[in-house]
């Protein structure tokens, strides 16, 4: 940006200080395209870094396909401003249901009572007012500015008040606070030492197990607090809109509810282990190539209905804060988006908690006025020595441009989360690591915050997200189980680099942005430090030898002709191939982040063929981010069983060698869509204008047909469709039934009747997660029989089929479980339907209305229950 025109922009600042630091600052210039794999920011990014915030301006892009188009690119002017405080929703507790309720202690996973923690937040804000009158202004600036890159031990660092804080001090105890430690990420403490690395976010969604989603939020938050750290800067929650998209592994997969569910139940256990839960990144950030650079054109209701759903549930759960993205929104970056930050989620969703800055992802000094809370990780650009906040921030509050009331409000709400998560409380550990000099022993202090109950929520969370895709003529299980009668195989053979180890151990990759031997997380911020990794190798050769089956192996991807010399005579040939991918700042062999293709890496196609040409019973283990494109061998009539098992932590090898033989029954599902040819997606990676700053434009026209809901619309069979898997035993479903539940008691039957007349939701403080509108409203109950051989578990599934005056794809996810049974045990599962899961977004209304009331004529909203979101067993229909 030229001087001149800042010179211009700031003729209004009277402070030649606020002038000295923005043109310092408009000096900085863009920062250098972070593509390395030795930057350790939580999400390093090249980011143009404007010192003020300038009026709306129009940028030429090229869109997608190539074609030039504008986006308009539109900033908070600097003008003054005034602010009010949101109006905190009003519910009161009902017993049984909208129960009041501490972080510390959630509802228990299933219960149909949904957490009030109104009372808790009250108690903290009440703290957080109290704390902040006796700050200065710039005191509670530096509450919402961060310390700047590489100035702390964590990844994101608030100072302490005062900046010398000693916690033996009685008058720092009562005036300050000690500050606060902001560490990645969605599977694990980053760059610490003796932590676990617990199975991928997506791993957690194919489990669709509530159990072990909660139980990987509680063990990660009481790891994260037993290093010190107060925020972890997770769950993500961005859909897996894109196949390829690079971070897709992080989230919990494509469709909206079940990722809602899992972010619910992450959040909630996170707290619960008194860590406070990050949501992230918001919103519309499903691809890496040009993240910083491209604007989500996104539609009202499908932002509503489906990417803004995962955050609505984690601020449902208590999450104090939530991550803003590097992208822009309709013409507007994340992090200064009123539409957004303000008009949705501080009113719409009431929430109470504060928005930080992805990693170098803010904009403007305006940004406070627009909605962001805490600047991350404080400097413009990476330790540039100058900030948006800090003493501009300051000065910009005390011209009159910024209310000093919407600076306590940013301090408040930062404070409110610390207090909300109890860690006030002396028994809180300090910070024991350094992220940026881990070898330094006078900074680390090697506290080893793993237990024996971590190490086996990783193992059985590994296994229960396994999904088995292909399993015939008995294939599986291995060991000569009695599901097949056949005796244990006298020899075996693991084929693929997959199988074993990395040639220098799982931490040989900086930011693992590399791929040598068992792929067992992605790339990038997103990671942690492998203590162990359990191989393949390693445990199906221990597990074959209870059956004194013989175990050779063939680690090299390559050597074609002796991978295929090797399987030949074998009972069983295993095949370990996979597809790796992360964040754009590392590239591993041309993946910037997003993959290239939909094919495995390392010729891992030509591989199997080359064993099957051999081999008539093998035996495909998959280990990839998301879905690849098998056509190659999926069919294969020698390729017996496929295992499709992610993303797995630290105890991958017993995960699947606990599969393998049967020790766990598969009871994972796919979280996503593998289509019988690439060209059957309907989103690819968004591509053309390649100028290194300018804005390109991302069209979401497909709307809310995202993942299976576009297979379905445009009748398109895929190989393997969403929810699909398959298990060792088999399953009948029976006596469907589907029943109002009675209110009772009267509570807001005003908004009751008006919902069920047709009437959009008023739109009022909070009202998206109004209690009455997300109470238990129908129950879906039906019997469910193990009619195999063997215990299993199932994962029944639930969806709408609205009618054609809602507008909505063919069929919506709305409703899962997960159900052990042991052979012929029948058992009556119960599921409900609330009225928002019944409800589609009125973009004129601007609330939730019934799906059935949209256009003319309405009616009967169906439901199907069964295993995957093709294989239904039963159906009925609900007037609402």
């Amino acid at each position: 940006m030229k001087q001149g025109i800042l010179l211009s922009l700031l003729f209004a600042l009277s402070s030649t200080t606020v002038l000295e630091q923005v043109l310092a600052q408009a000096q900085v210039g863009p920062a250098d395209s972070a593509a390395t794999s030795t930057s350790i920011s939580e999400e390093p990014t090249g980011t143009t870094t404007d010192s003020v915030a300038l009026p709306p301006t129009t940028t030429a892009t090229t869109t997608a396909a190539g074609s030039f188009a504008t986006v308009p690119v539109i900033r908070p002017p600097i003008e003054p401003t005034t602010f009010d405080p949101f109006p905190i929703p009003q519910e009161s507790p009902v017993p049984g249901l909208f129960v009041n309720t501490d972080p510390s202690q959630p509802p228990p996973v299933g219960s149909r009572a949904i957490p009030n923690f109104g009372p808790a937040w009250k108690t903290a804000y009440d703290k957080a007012k109290a704390k902040i009158a006796k700050f200065s202004l710039e005191e509670k600036v530096n509450v919402t500015t961060g310390v700047g890159w590489m100035n702390g031990r964590c990844v994101g660092n608030i100072a302490s008040v005062p900046i010398d804080y000693d916690s033996e001090n009685p008058e720092h105890r009562d005036r300050g606070f000690p500050g606060l430690c902001l560490e990645d990420s969605p599977l694990g403490v980053r760059f610490a030492d003796f932590v676990s690395a617990f199975p991928a976010g997506v791993n957690a969604a194919a489990s669709w197990n509530r159990g072990l989603m909660r139980l990987r939020g509680l063990y990660m938050g009481e790891q994260f607090k037993g290093k010190g750290v107060h925020i972890a800067l997770g769950p993500m929650m961005n859909l897996a809109r894109i196949p390829q998209a690079g971070r897709n592994w992080e989230g919990f997969g494509s469709d909206p509810f079940l990722s809602g569910e899992a972010a619910y139940e992450t959040v909630l256990g996170l707290q619960q282990g008194g860590t406070q839960a990050c949501a992230k990144h918001l919103v519309n950030n499903e691809q890496e190539y040009k993240r910083s650079f491209s604007s989500s054109e996104v539609d009202d209701r499908t932002q509503h209905e489906v990417y803004m759903h995962p955050f609505l549930r984690s601020i449902m759960a208590g999450a104090t804060s939530i991550m803003c993205s590097y992208n822009l929104i309709n013409g507007t970056y994340a992090c200064e988006n009123d539409r957004i930050l303000n008009e949705i989620v501080k009113g719409e969703y009431g929430y109470q908690g504060y928005v930080m800055s992805d990693w170098g992802a803010q904009h403007s000094t305006m940004s406070a006025v627009t909605g962001l809370d805490m600047s991350m990780p404080g400097d413009v650009t990476f330790s540039s020595g100058t900030s948006y906040w800090g003493p501009t921030l300051v000065e910009f509050v005390r011209n009159g441009t910024i209310p000093e009331s919407r600076v306590d409000d940013m301090a408040i709400r930062i404070l409110a989360g610390y207090y909300l998560t109890h860690q006030d409380s002396p028994s809180f550990p300090p910070v024991s690591f350094d992220a940026f000099h881990p070898d330094h022993e006078d900074v680390n202090d090697h506290i080893d915050v793993q237990t024996d109950d971590h190490e086996k929520l990783v193992r059985d969370l590994g296994s229960a997200s396994v999904v088995l895709l292909k399993n015939e003529r008995g294939a599986l299980p291995l060991g000569g189980n009695s599901v097949n009668g056949k005796k244990a195989e006298r020899s075996i053979v693991l084929v693929g680099n997959g199988a074993g180890p990395g040639r220098i151990g799982p931490n040989q990759f900086d930011d693992r942005g590399g791929s040598d031997g068992i792929l067992a997380m992605g790339w990038g911020s997103g990671t942690a430090n492998f203590t162990y990794l359990i191989t393949p190798l390693d445990a199906i050769q221990r597990r074959a030898r209870r059956q004194r089956t013989s175990v050779s192996w063939m680690l090299d991807d390559f050597n074609l002709p002796r991978a295929a010399n090797i399987a030949r005579f074998q009972s069983a040939a295993l095949v370990f191939i996979s597809s790796d991918s992360g964040e754009e700042y590392i590239n591993v062999d041309g993946n910037i982040g997003d993959r290239k293709n939909l094919t495995a890496w390392h010729g891992g196609d030509a591989l199997v063929q080359a064993v099957a040409a051999q081999n008539n019973n093998t035996i495909v283990v998959v280990n990839s981010v998301g879905p690849l494109d098998i056509a190659a061998w999926a069919d294969h009539e020698n390729v017996t069983a496929i295992l499709w098992a992610g993303l797995q932590g630290n105890e991958a090898g017993n995960s699947i060698a606990d599969v393998l033989y049967g020790d766990w029954n598969p009871s994972g599902r796919l979280p996503y869509t593998i289509a019988s040819r690439v060209e059957d997606y309907n989103v690819p990676l968004a591509r053309g204008n390649e100028a290194p700053f300018e804005i390109l434009r991302i069209d979401y026209d497909e709307g809310l047909e995202i993942d299976y809901r576009h297979f379905d619309a445009k009748n398109i069979t895929p190989r393997y469709e969403f929810g699909f898997g398959i298990s060792y035993t088999t399953f009948n479903y029976t006596k469907l039934s589907i029943n109002k539940i009675q209110d009772g008691g009267g509570f807001d039957n005003d908004l009751i009747r008006a919902w069920e007349e047709g009437e959009a939701t008023p739109q009022t403080p909070g009202i998206s997660r109004a209690f009455w509108l997300h109470r238990p409203a129908y129950e879906v109950s039906f019997d469910i029989t193990n009619t195999g051989a063997v215990s299993g578990g199932d994962i029944p599934q639930v969806y709408l089929h609205l009618p054609a005056s809602a507008r909505a794809p063919p069929s919506l996810l709305k409703g899962f479980t997960n159900v052990e049974l042991r052979p012929g045990q029948t058992r009556r599962v119960a599921i409900t339907l609330s009225r928002y899961d019944l409800s589609v977004w009125d973009i004129v209304a601007q609330g939730w209305k019934k799906g059935d009331s949209l256009g003319e004529g309405g009616g009967q909203v169906e439901i199907s229950v069964g295993r995957s979101s093709r294989d239904f067993k039963l159906r009925g229909a609900v007037t609402l």
